[in-house]
């Protein structure tokens, strides 16, 4: 099969991202799993908005903050999606023929070196690992439409090729990239009052498994420990950190604030405050990066106690709230 696409209505060039990658977005892009299940849910007609409960469960984990993720089962419970890992015991191209040919969609890690979305930052400068969701695939003309971070692209030419090892000489110690199989033949779009009951459900859910304590301070406290040593890194390693700490706990509860304001407007009062608690975490968390910056680059003393405090006291009033709302 040369032409093999599950929605092949999608077209790079108009696709209209999700408002979760809205440009007014404190965190555009989130981390490379949650952005691609926000727009393939999207594309399929579904809310994302509705299964971002599990957010608000972030931890700190000792060198990183949780790399949050939507659950499958609760993409199962909400959409009628079922993901399951996909062995990959023949090329990943044939796989993919198959899968997308029959309407199923395959999510794979990639190396953002050959994904041209990412022009500015990985493409063609250093090999990182990231995931896609495949939507389209044209083997004979080399072109694949995929979802990545915060849309629908496309890619061909060498591209296509180094994505799917094609033209590469047989090399015995390559391991292939973990994928999953995406079937969405039972997918469910529940009317808009009853997906948002289902939401308020897994804030239920997700509240019963949150840290026991104020994981800010935690942050905190591994963050004054850490410095000298960020600083003595230099600024890529800075940004790596970022990404693996700061960003994931911005992002997280700009995703749980939107989460509880679609909540709000679709019969769940009550929200309010938590939901701009967890704004001002989004918020804060943005600014510590850039200030986190210039201290890594200048090397100078960075006093960042207020603006642990706000996140810490923002954390604990957001998850007051919801205590009480359930």
């Amino acid at each position: 099969m040369n032409i093999a696409s599950v929605l092949p209505h999608l077209d790079p060039a108009t696709y209209r991202r999700h408002t979760l990658h809205a440009d007014a977005r404190d965190w555009v892009e989130k981390n490379c799993y949650v952005d691609i299940w926000i727009e393939a849910l999207h594309a399929l007609g579904c809310e994302p908005l509705a299964i971002m409960p599990h957010a608000a469960a972030i931890d700190f984990d000792g060198d990183q903050w949780t790399f949050f993720k939507p659950p499958h089962g609760e993409l199962r419970e909400l959409y009628g999606i079922d993901v399951q890992e996909l062995n990959v015991w023949r090329p990943l191209i044939e796989h993919a023929a198959e899968h997308l040919g029959a309407g199923r969609f395959i999510c794979t890690e990639a190396d953002a070196f050959w994904l041209p979305d990412t022009s500015g930052t990985d493409y063609r400068r250093q090999h990182t690992k990231s995931s896609v969701i495949l939507n389209a695939l044209d083997v004979a003309g080399r072109r694949l439409g995929y979802f990545h971070n915060a849309a629908y692209y496309a890619l061909a030419g060498e591209d296509f090729a180094r994505t799917f090892r094609l033209d590469a000489a047989p090399e015995p110690t390559f391991m292939p990239l973990y994928a999953e199989l995406v079937k969405i033949d039972a997918l469910v779009k529940l009317p808009p009052a009853q997906l948002a009951r289902h939401s308020r459900e897994l804030w239920r859910r997700h509240m019963q498994r949150r840290p026991q304590d104020n994981p800010v301070r935690r942050f905190q406290q591994r963050f004054e420990r850490d410095l000298p040593a960020l600083q003595e890194a230099g600024l890529n390693h800075y940004h790596a950190w970022a990404f693996a700490t700061t960003r994931q706990l911005g992002a997280a509860f700009e995703a749980a604030a939107q989460n509880l304001k679609w909540l709000k407007n679709h019969g769940h009062p009550g929200v309010e405050p938590a939901a701009l608690a967890f704004a001002q975490i989004s918020d804060a968390a943005k600014t510590f990066i850039l200030k986190g910056a210039r201290a890594a680059t200048s090397k100078r003393m960075f006093d960042g106690a207020a603006m642990f405090d706000l996140l810490a006291d923002a954390w604990h009033s957001g998850m007051k709230v919801i205590d009480a709302w359930l």
